[in-house]
């Protein structure tokens, strides 16, 4: 340990030779700062209006009424359904808005279901969208109500619509999900968000129906997104936007995930309660680096990577137009969804 104070004559260490020797992860090695990350970006690209995320003092907390081998246990997600007219949607499909949803669907949870996350701002360079297992793990829920690790799955599982204006998600979007789930006797619910507006989507949501009596757990990406807004219970797996079910291509990453969701819904002593997932997706966190990096972009980029934010906006305005989803608190510069 001599060579942490090194004497006069001898070179100090360096600081990734400091951290080797005490065990010591690097500063990099944190969770993405996603609110920050987004807020530079789209102030570089010249919207003068920061998005300001939901934020809460309060955080409803419903404790299980029943052990979840009891329970009916509904999904909601924020992926799309496969849309074959709308663009490119699969793997390595950039950003498309023409995918968007404003309304939200219900499907049957005995089916399979394409659903796929095109239309949000995931992590393109370090995932790939092949595996919708890692964003949506309906088949994993139905093997768990197979084994009896939960009474059995809701009827139906509910698209719940990325929305900028947290107006219209409160008012009218989440009033619309509160009604199903209770319509087919929710007992808990498992919430899986994608981008980071898509993490205060389901935040909101969840809030509701705790509220409403229904225990929730959010499966997601964005810490920091999660734990500004306050939510009852939060499972942060630590990997790149639009894998918050686990590991692509994985399926012990994804058991080990939904079962880790199932144990803080079981488990957590009050809100606000966040455990993270001792899985990482990979041995170096460069990939962290990435996201939303403004400082990681040309300034010959910034053009174009406006104007391409100006047509997404223009398309999702278009979308929500035709869907009469529109609001007062709509503001009219803010970027496409991120």
């Amino acid at each position: 340990m001599s060579n942490i104070n090194p004497a006069a004559d001898e070179k100090p260490l360096a600081q990734s030779e400091l951290d080797a020797l005490l065990g010591f992860a690097s500063d990099e090695d944190s969770p993405v700062p996603y609110m920050k990350r987004t807020r530079d970006w789209y102030l570089a690209l010249g919207y003068n209006n920061p998005y300001r995320y939901a934020h809460y003092l309060e955080v409803p907390f419903t404790p299980l009424k029943k052990p979840l081998s009891q329970s009916t246990v509904a999904l909601l997600t924020t992926a799309s359904p496969y849309q074959p007219d709308k663009g490119p949607q699969g793997p390595g499909a950039p950003y498309n808005a023409a995918a968007k949803f404003y309304v939200p669907y219900t499907m049957d949870t005995s089916r399979d279901h394409d659903v796929r996350v095109s239309h949000v701002g995931i992590d393109r360079k370090h995932t790939s969208m092949e595996d919708s297992n890692s964003w949506f793990p309906l088949p994993a829920l139905r093997r768990l109500a197979a084994a009896g690790r939960i009474g059995k799955l809701a009827a139906h599982a509910h698209g719940v619509p990325t929305n900028r204006s947290q107006r219209h998600t409160l008012e009218i979007d989440i009033s619309m999900i509160l009604e199903r789930c209770k319509a087919d006797g929710v007992d808990v619910a498992v919430l899986v968000p994608n981008c980071p507006i898509c993490h205060q989507t389901m935040c909101l949501t969840a809030r509701a129906l705790e509220a409403a009596g229904i225990p929730t757990v959010i499966m997601g990406c964005a810490k920091d997104i999660v734990e500004h807004v306050g939510v009852p219970r939060f499972l942060f797996s630590d990997f790149p936007l639009g894998n918050a079910a686990g590991r692509p291509k994985d399926p012990e990453s994804q058991a080990a995930t939904l079962e880790l969701a199932l144990r803080v819904l079981e488990t957590a002593p009050a809100p606000r309660t966040t455990v993270q997932s001792p899985q990482r997706w990979s041995a170096s966190a460069a990939w962290k680096l990435d996201f939303s990096n403004i400082e990681r972009v040309s300034p010959e980029e910034i053009a174009r990577l406006r104007a391409e934010s100006d047509a997404a906006k223009a398309t999702g305005k278009a979308i929500r137009e035709a869907n009469g989803v529109l609001t007062g608190d709509s503001k009219e510069k803010q970027p496409a969804a991120a």
